[in-house]
């Protein structure tokens, strides 16, 4: 029989190849009929009454751009996209006969004599005078078109810094030294992104606007927690909530109000006051193509294949990382006193107390914690459990060390787990259970190292300390990554290699009774 770990990947590798670009576009698009051709996506149909274009900002829309352009065929009169400075050099540099999630980089990159021009602009994720002459290209092309043309705009994380148009007269420079004098005061990043977007050409639904009277489609891939569609890419096609109102208020919040630069005042006098009616968005259809709740859809579907009861807990699980860890843990506790026939004992009482209120202060949103305890307790030790989430936790740093939010998370998951163990002895529940959990970045890369996140198991920070290792010490100095790549040499880190695709974090916890 396969192992927990070669579960817990096979699964992982499914979620991330359902939202990988190439094939989750070659899933949702199709071009259809000769005479009056349509185009579907997802079963909507859009009539292609003259030219497609093509316009797309952000990490993984190289890949989404190449699959476009393939299935668009003759229909496609011109595209542009704007992507990370560097990419397609690294892409490739890729051995493309390494297994990496068996993602190969021709799909990744457009064929010879594309129709797509590619700008690479944005170093370091900072908008730069690359991604301004891509933005300046892609305005040009949207104010261009007519009412019979048909806008295809993708869109994946990593876009907004791709997308910089400040409004005249006002200059990159002094955009950018604003939203830097707000981040010193303390702004929070909701509020850097009011400001960015209002005083923008493309942002907050401008891009959909000048695109007007043509057909604005846009193909969505969401690395943000609930898919917020004004706030992926700062929603160049997605009706604005907010307007000069609200970054006025935020500029007399932080008292910055008499002293902007000239051009700045100059725009804001200048700008709409009220946010762009959603009607006048009749002509956009903003459609989500991936997002991290479709691969933990598709990674369930996968559980159940291999047997187990597959249960999805949440896509949008946030907060610090250790209260998340506490979270996972009293889950696996509640499984395996399920599994001994004590679910409806004192102590499985306890934990779904302690579960509500933690759940509670993490304010997931959309959780239903109630209905999911519930099937919880349907679960016996006859099949085993499957429990999937998603999400982005945030680490609070105290040392110097090296990891990733999933490293730390796998690494306080297994501390919780062996300290329950320790507490309960040794005829606990969970010692009568084979548990194994995995976290990891669905971009194939965790924070500044080269892994994806890892795996982990109670038994490990006893095995560590055998070695010589001391988890908490590790913890202490956010140095996952050290601690991971030493023990037993290093078989507990998840490694994919870049996947070309982000829809943030997915964990796994799998459980079978021995």
């Amino acid at each position: 029989t396969m192992s927990l770990r070669e579960h817990a990947l096979s699964l992982f590798r499914g979620a991330v190849g359902t939202v990988r670009p190439a094939p989750m576009l070659k899933r949702a698009l199709k071009l259809q009929g000769d005479g009056c051709p349509q185009l579907l996506v997802k079963g909507q149909a859009f009539p292609v009454k003259r030219d497609l274009y093509l316009v797309g900002f952000g990490k993984a829309v190289l890949g989404m751009a190449a699959a476009a352009e393939e299935i668009l065929g003759d229909h496609l009169a011109r595209g542009i996209i704007n992507v990370p400075l560097g990419i397609q050099e690294s892409l490739q540099r890729e051995d493309p006969w390494c297994d990496c999630l068996s993602y190969l980089t021709r799909e990744m990159l457009l064929k010879p004599h594309s129709k797509i021009q590619v700008i690479e602009g944005a170093k370091n994720n900072l908008p730069d005078t690359e991604a301004l002459k891509g933005a300046a290209a892609i305005q040009e092309l949207a104010e261009g078109l007519t009412a019979d043309d048909l806008l295809l705009v993708l869109i994946s994380g990593g876009g907004s810094a791709l997308l910089p148009a400040p409004i005249p007269p006002m200059l990159l420079e002094e955009k950018e030294k604003l939203t830097k004098l707000l981040a010193s005061r303390g702004a929070a990043i909701q509020e850097l992104n009011i400001v960015r977007k209002t005083l923008s050409v493309l942002k907050g639904g401008g891009l959909a606007q000048l695109a007007h009277p043509a057909r604005v489609v846009s193909l969505i891939l969401s690395d943000v927690i609930g898919d917020p569609l004004d706030i992926i890419a700062s929603g160049p096609t997605a009706a604005s909530s907010h307007s000069v109102q609200d970054c006025l208020q935020i500029l007399t919040k932080y008292n910055l109000l008499h002293n902007l630069p000239k051009s700045v005042e100059t725009v804001l006098s200048s700008s709409p006051t009220k946010p762009t009616a959603p009607e006048n968005y009749s002509h956009v259809s903003n459609i989500i193509l991936g997002s991290n709740t479709l691969a933990l859809e598709e990674a369930k579907h996968q559980a159940e294949g291999l047997g187990y009861a597959a249960l999805v807990l949440s896509a949008a699980v946030h907060g610090e990382v250790g209260r998340v860890a506490t979270l996972y843990c009293q889950l696996i506790q509640l499984v395996c006193l399920g599994f001994a026939g004590l679910g409806d004992g004192p102590l499985s009482d306890e934990l779904r107390g302690n579960l509500l209120q933690l759940a509670a202060e993490l304010q997931i949103p959309g959780l239903e914690l109630d209905e999911f305890l519930q099937a919880l307790r349907g679960l016996g030790p006859d099949r085993p459990v499957c429990i999937l989430a998603g999400g982005e936790t945030t680490v609070q740093l105290q040392g110097t060390g090296k990891g990733g939010r999933n490293q730390e998370l796998a690494l306080r998951v297994a501390l919780g787990l062996h300290r329950a163990q320790a507490c309960t002895g040794a005829s606990s529940p969970q010692g009568r259970c084979e548990i194994l959990f995995l976290s990891g970045g669905t971009d194939g890369q965790d924070g500044p190292t080269e892994a994806a996140g890892a795996f982990c198991s109670p038994g490990l920070v006893a095995e560590a300390l055998q070695e010589g290792l001391d988890v908490e010490a590790f913890l202490r100095n956010n140095d996952s990554y050290t601690f991971f790549s030493h023990f037993q040499g290093g078989h507990h880190l998840l490694v994919t290699g870049l996947t070309g695709t982000n829809v943030m974090d997915i964990q796994a916890i799998l459980i079978r009774a021995m």
